[in-house]
């Protein structure tokens, strides 16, 4: 049965996560879920286990930093921040997508042959 959601490429909420961080500053991992999903404008569907292993990932990579602070609502939250690295690697990330990505653009703009 067909659903008006999808799920999220493998490996692109790295880049999603990172460019998030890069344009918006710092978020707390709730915030930076529904950024994207907003963003998306609904199409995406983030599991929040799914976005704070991403968080941890980029973590362990020292492409993000965290540190402790308030949310809107007052709560303890760890709001997370792109580092000089994660700068470098969002570039490169964004350039292999968009070559990828015009790869895949180039064979769904196949004709068929008569």
């Amino acid at each position: 049965m067909p659903t008006d959601k999808s799920e999220v490429l493998q490996g692109t909420l790295d880049l999603m996560i990172l460019k998030t961080l890069h344009a918006l500053g710092p978020l707390h991992g709730f915030g930076i879920a529904r950024r994207i999903e907003q963003l998306s404008e609904d199409v995406l569907t983030l599991n929040e286990g799914t976005v704070y292993t991403s968080l941890l990932r980029l973590q362990q990579k020292n492409w993000i930093a965290s540190e402790w602070g308030q949310s809107e609502n007052n709560r303890r939250a760890r709001f997370y921040n792109i580092t000089r690295r994660g700068l470098k690697q969002l570039a490169l990330e964004t350039e292999n997508w968009e070559r990828i990505s015009a790869v895949i653009s180039r064979v769904l703009a196949l004709e068929v042959k008569a």
